[in-house]
C-alpha cells in the first residue's frame, strides 16, 4: 500500500492502544482524578495529564511525589484500575474517530495488523472485544510479553523490534501509529516508520521532527491513502 508522505510501500502495520485506537485514555484520567478524591490526596486534577504515554521512570516519580507509601499507592492503583474497567463495561470505552474506518481498509487491502502496548493482556482482550475490533488483529504484544521475554518496555524500541520480528515484514515496510511521544519514541528507535495521532497532549516540537507524519486523527491519515 502506498502513503503519500511515505517513500516505502506499507506491508503490515502496528498500533499502540491506549488513547490511540480507544478513549482510554481520557477514562484513566478521569479515573485518577476520581480515586484520588476519594482518597483525598489533594493532588491537581491536570497533574495526571503529565502521565499520559509517560515512562516507568515518569510514574515511579509521580509515586514518590504524591503517595507516602506503597500501600496507599496500591489502592489507588487499585481503585483506578476499577473505575476504567467498569467504565468499559458500562460501553464509555469507544473506538476514536476514524480508526474503523482505518482498520476496514487495511483489511480490504489484506494488510496484516497487530497491537504493541504498554497495557496488560487482561486489559488488551478486554478493550479490544469490548469494541468488537479484536478479529482485526493478528496478535498483540502487551506489557506481559515485555516482562516474559526481559526486554525495556517503551520508550525503548524493544517491543516493536518483537512485533516486527513476529509479523515477519522488514521493518523499513510497517508503519506504526502512536499518540505519545514514549510510544514514538519506541517505533522511531525500532527504525519504524511512525505515524502520531495525539490525543490528550498535542504533539512536541520534538515528536514532529521525527514522525512521519502528525494527523488530528484517523480521518486525516485516511485522505494520505
Amino acid at each position: 500500500m502506498k502513503i503519500n508522505g511515505i517513500d516505502a510501500e506499507i506491508n503490515g502495520i502496528l498500533f499502540d492502544m491506549d488513547g490511540l485506537l480507544v478513549n482510554s485514555e481520557n477514562l484513566y484520567w478521569k479515573a485518577n482524578i476520581q480515586a484520588a478524591k476519594e482518597a483525598n490526596l489533594g493532588i491537581p486534577d491536570d497533574t495526571y495529564l503529565k502521565l499520559v504515554g509517560s515512562t516507568n521512570n515518569d510514574m515511579q516519580d509521580f509515586y514518590q511525589k504524591y503517595f507516602s507509601g506503597d500501600e496507599q499507592r496500591d489502592r489507588f492503583i487499585k481503585r483506578t484500575d476499577e473505575l476504567v474497567w467498569q467504565w468499559t463495561n458500562e460501553g464509555k470505552l469507544i473506538l476514536r474517530p476514524g480508526v474503523q474506518q482505518a482498520l476496514d481498509l487495511f483489511q480490504e487491502k489484506q494488510i496484516p495488523m497487530a497491537v504493541v502496548t504498554s497495557n496488560t493482556e487482561n486489559v488488551v482482550e478486554q478493550n479490544l472485544w469490548m469494541t468488537g475490533i479484536r478479529n482485526y488483529f493478528q496478535f498483540h504484544l502487551n506489557y506481559d510479553d515485555v516482562k516474559k521475554n526481559h526486554v525495556k518496555p517503551k520508550p525503548a524500541p524493544d517491543i516493536y523490534l518483537l512485533a516486527a520480528k513476529k509479523l515477519g515484514i522488514p521493518r523499513n515496510n510497517i508503519l506504526a501509529f502512536e499518540d505519545s511521544s514514549a510510544g514514538l519514541q519506541s517505533a522511531v528507535a525500532a527504525e519504524i516508520k511512525c505515524i502520531m495521532v495525539p490525543d490528550l497532549i498535542q504533539a512536541s516540537d520534538s515528536d514532529k521532527e521525527i514522525a512521519a507524519e502528525v494527523c488530528n486523527d484517523f480521518f486525516a491519515f485516511l485522505k494520505k491513502v
